[in-house]
């Protein structure tokens, strides 16, 4: 199955800047004795990270939402 490109331009920047930052905040909230934090907040970073990467997002797929500059 192929996932059709969905995340592009500034989308794509700020899901990678919002999901490095959440995965720092992860490991702080780990360090912190804070295990529950640091694994909702790892999982959101990591979500955004991975969407960032492979420019899809299944929420965007969902709603219709298409941020790709296609020429």
């Amino acid at each position: 199955m192929a996932l059709e490109p969905n995340v592009g331009g500034r989308d794509r920047i700020a899901r990678a800047v919002l999901g490095a930052a959440l995965v720092a905040a992860a490991a702080g909230a780990l360090v912190g004795g804070r295990p529950g934090v640091a694994l909702a907040t790892g999982v959101l970073g990591a979500g955004l990270l991975f969407n960032a990467a492979t420019r899809f997002c299944g929420v965007n797929a969902l709603l219709g939402v298409d941020t790709c500059s296609r020429k």
